[in-house]
């Protein structure tokens, strides 16, 4: 009988332990040393299917996780960066990338591990160069996993002369589809098919499964895979829902095509003909399975998108959020700042609909035009502080030259959101003030307002792009004198009817008078970074 006090089960334990921490290890040094190279892949994602599986087998390959690159893309669709249209591509290239750590897990390293480990670790304390650093532990990841797969085997040998053992595996024998649903459960739980297939091959090695069984811990391992982004998408919004289960059926309509008997068999048959060693074979067989479910699915990438979206569309009471933010996810210094760059001309869109609506509140009396008015400053005041939180925590973390950057970024969006509270406060209060008391301005006085408006929208949108283009800085300066002297001719023009009497001036004064002033504020914020930026 096996005992937990038993060497050979600890190596077991330990073995695992070792594989799922170089794992993890060489993870998270790869994704640090080609931040820059995700930033680049994810903004390809919907140039072309072709190019997303790519995509997706290169993210797959840096990350060495396919359920942390599908958990990633439920992380940018709940913050709306990406629709499912776009990664389902992505998500058929994770399958094809996970197979490249089982096709290296399969050949016998075990005797270079140590060595391998050794230097690494030993070099990492020496070199000061933070790639480099990153490259080492990248080694050293590796390391442990082939350590940890000959402890794995060394157990597996064990085992397979245990009569207990022998006897669970004739049962399961007889129950193929058990030894699926086991596979599927253990990598649920360790979170790696790589892990999963990686025990398959050690125990198969050591006799006490064939290669024929080891394909239901394949097959198992490629459904479990997917709980990882399940279990991100929980509480998610439709968007990760939509990416997780997306993932799920793929890999799970995928697997029931391969239980056909017929299929099975002649896949079985086809590996066998290869006569290579029993740990090749399966991770043959792991690839195989994958490429022919790309090839097979890829035709139906767009009515499976549409499918999925059917089961979970947008809800009724989806709220306003911000698209492009994820507070604990982008690492990357510009890729951070990229996204938030994003959500901060969003939110110039926002700004600008609001100067557009803003001369039709002094033409009409309508409740329902002040409520969406006074709804996008709402949305304008989130997205404020969404931006402002997100840019401090990454201006904490950044070099002194990014952290300027940031700060000119919060300085243009409190200028933003200064313009939407003048518009929202100020504007709508005259507005207000003028159908109360049921005046109206003179034709001429109203046209020159009308004129001015229109001046403000230009500029804006000016404005807006020289934000982004610091070429056209000196061109929005230059506009904005000749607004300030158009705006200060207009006041000319109303003292003189003040002086001719015109009664609808006089009646309006101090409402004609405000609202210049204000559109010429709203004008100055607009364009204030622009003397910064010059």
């Amino acid at each position: 009988m096996v005992h937990f006090s038993d060497s050979h089960l600890l190596l077991l334990f330990s073995g695992i332990a070792f594989f799922l921490f170089g794992m993890q290890l060489s993870s998270q040094a790869l994704e640090k040393l080609m931040a820059n190279h995700i930033s680049s892949l994810l903004n390809k994602l919907s140039q072309s299917q072709f190019l997303a599986i790519a995509v997706g087998v290169s993210l797959t390959t840096l990350l060495q996780s396919s359920g942390a690159v599908t958990s990633m893309l439920v992380s940018l669709g709940s913050a709306r960066v990406i629709a499912l249209s776009q990664v389902m591509g992505v998500i058929i290239g994770t399958a094809i990338g996970s197979t490249l750590t089982v096709q290296l897990i399969s050949f016998d390293l075990s005797s270079y591990a140590l060595p391998l480990f050794t230097f690494s670790f030993a070099f990492y304390f020496v070199v000061k160069k933070p790639n480099v650093k990153n490259i080492l532990q990248v080694l050293m990841g590796f390391g442990l996993v082939f350590i940890g797969l000959g402890l794995i085997s060394q157990a597996s040998h064990f085992f397979a002369s245990q009569q207990e053992l022998k006897n669970f595996l004739t049962n399961i024998r007889e129950n193929p589809y058990l030894s699926l649903f086991l596979s599927m459960c253990f990598c649920a739980f360790v979170h790696s098919s790589a892990v999963t297939i990686g025990l398959a091959m050690s125990l198969a090695q050591a006799g006490i499964i064939t290669t024929n069984e080891a394909l239901f811990w394949v097959y198992g391992a490629n459904i479990g895979t997917t709980s990882t982004a399940l279990f991100a998408a929980i509480g998610s919004n439709y968007i990760g829902k939509q990416v997780a289960w997306a993932h799920f059926f793929y890999k799970t309509l995928s697997v029931l095509l391969f239980l056909i008997p017929p299929i099975h068999e002649l896949f079985v048959s086809i590996l066998n003909s290869f006569h290579a060693p029993v740990t090749r074979s399966i991770a043959n067989g792991h690839l195989i399975f994958n490429l022919i479910s790309a090839a097979i699915f890829f035709p139906f990438i767009r009515p499976g998108a549409r499918f999925i979206e059917s089961l979970f569309p947008k809800g009724e009471k989806e709220e306003f959020e911000a698209k492009y933010l994820k507070q604990n996810y982008y690492q990357s210094s510009a890729l951070a700042i990229g996204y938030a760059n994003r959500e901060i001309l969003r939110t110039a869109d926002i700004v600008i609909s609001m100067i557009q609506d803003s001369a039709k509140l002094f033409e009409t009396n309508d409740p329902s035009l002040i409520e969406s008015i006074k709804d996008r400053d709402n949305k304008v005041d989130f997205l404020y502080r969404e931006i402002k939180m997100f840019l401090l925590d990454h201006a904490n973390k950044s070099t002194t030259v990014v952290h300027q950057n940031i700060m000119n970024m919060i300085m243009f969006l409190s200028d933003l959101e200064r313009a939407a509270d003048s518009i929202d406060i100020n504007l709508i209060t005259l507005s207000v003030k003028k159908h109360a008391l049921k005046l109206e301005f003179s034709q001429e006085g109203w046209d020159e307002i009308k004129v001015l408006h229109e001046e403000v929208m230009r500029l804006a949108q000016l404005a807006v792009n020289s934000y982004q283009n610091r070429a056209l800085c000196e061109e929005v300066i230059q506009y904005k004198r000749e607004l300030a002297k158009l705006e200060l001719q207009m006041r000319e023009h109303h003292i003189g009817r003040l002086n001719r009497g015109l009664r609808e001036s006089i009646n309006t004064s101090s409402i004609h008078l405000d609202l210049l002033s204000e559109y010429k504020r709203i004008a100055s914020l607009m364009c204030s970074h622009a003397y910064k930026q010059s």
